[in-house]
C-alpha cells in the first residue's frame, strides 16, 4: 500500500464488523426515506433534511477536539468525497421512492462490485483472488436486477450510476482515512453536503408535518451513524477487503 502510515491501525475483522452495522443504519435510514418519500416530501427535501440534520448530529461531537480538529490540507478530497456521495444520494433516494424497498437497497448494494477496480487504480490497493471472481458474478446479477424490457428498467440503471458514484466517494473516504479522523471526515461531508443540497430549496421546499419531522430525524440519525461506521470501517482495512461485507 502506498501513502505511508495510517492513521488508524489496519484490522480486517473489525473493518468488517463496522461496514456490517454501517449498512444495517443505512437500511434503516432507506426504509425512513421510502416512507418519508410516500408522505409526500419531495428527493431535494430529502437530501438536504438528511444532510442537515446529519450536521446537527456531528457538529457536537468536534466540540471534545475543538476548532483544531477542522484543520486539513486535504479540503480539495472532503470536496469531491462530498460531490460524488451528494450525487449518489439523490440518485438513491430517487429510486428509493420508485421501487420495492428491498429492489432499492439491492442497487445500492452493487458499489462493492467497482470499489476493488477503483481502489486498484486509484489506491494501488491488491485485489485479491476472491474479488476477481466474485465481480463478474455481480455485474451479472446486476444484469438480472435491471429487468431488461421492464417500465422501470431506467430506474434500476439510475439505481447502479448511484451505486457507481457511490464507491467512487467511498474510496475517496479510505483515501481520506490514512490521515484524516473519522470525526472530520464526516463533519466535512455533512457540511459541504448541506450546502450544495440547499440550492435545490429554492424551488422545492415544503414544510414537513410533525409525522414528516419525525421520519427526517430517524433518517439524519441512521444515516450520520451509518457514516461514521463506514468512515472507519475504510479506514482501518482496505476497500477491496471488507466492501464485499
Amino acid at each position: 500500500m502506498n501513502g505511508g502510515t495510517m492513521r488508524y491501525s489496519q484490522n480486517v475483522v473489525q473493518g468488517a464488523l463496522f461496514i456490517l452495522f454501517s449498512e444495517l443504519m443505512f437500511a434503516s435510514m432507506g426504509a425512513a426515506v421510502k416512507a418519508a418519500a410516500g408522505l409526500g416530501l419531495p428527493n431535494e427535501m430529502l437530501v438536504f433534511m438528511r444532510n442537515l440534520l446529519g450536521l446537527f448530529i456531528i457538529a457536537p461531537l468536534l466540540l471534545r477536539y475543538g476548532t483544531g480538529e477542522l484543520r486539513t490540507p486535504f479540503y480539495h478530497l472532503h470536496l469531491l468525497r462530498a460531490v460524488l456521495g451528494l450525487s449518489a444520494m439523490y440518485c438513491f433516494f430517487y429510486v428509493l421512492g420508485k421501487l420495492a424497498l428491498a429492489d432499492g437497497l439491492l442497487l445500492k448494494m452493487t458499489s462493492p462490485i467497482f470499489m476493488p477496480l477503483i481502489a486498484l487504480l486509484w489506491l494501488r490497493e491488491s485485489v485479491g483472488r476472491l474479488a476477481v471472481l466474485a465481480i463478474p458474478v455481480g455485474f451479472i446479477g446486476v444484469g438480472l436486477v435491471l429487468k431488461p424490457g421492464g417500465d422501470l428498467s431506467w430506474v434500476a440503471l439510475l439505481g447502479v450510476l448511484g451505486g457507481a458514484l457511490a464507491a467512487v466517494a467511498k474510496v475517496t473516504v479510505r483515501r481520506l482515512g490514512r490521515s484524516e479522523s473519522t470525526t472530520r471526515v464526516v463533519f466535512y461531508f455533512s457540511l459541504n453536503a448541506t450546502v450544495i443540497s440547499a440550492v435545490p430549496l429554492l424551488w422545492a421546499w415544503q414544510t414537513p408535518t410533525l409525522e414528516q419531522w419525525a421520519l427526517l430525524a430517524v433518517m439524519g440519525a441512521m444515516g450520520t451513524a451509518g457514516q461514521l461506521l463506514l468512515t472507519r470501517g475504510y479506514a482501518v482495512a482496505a476497500a477491496a477487503q471488507v466492501s464485499p461485507f
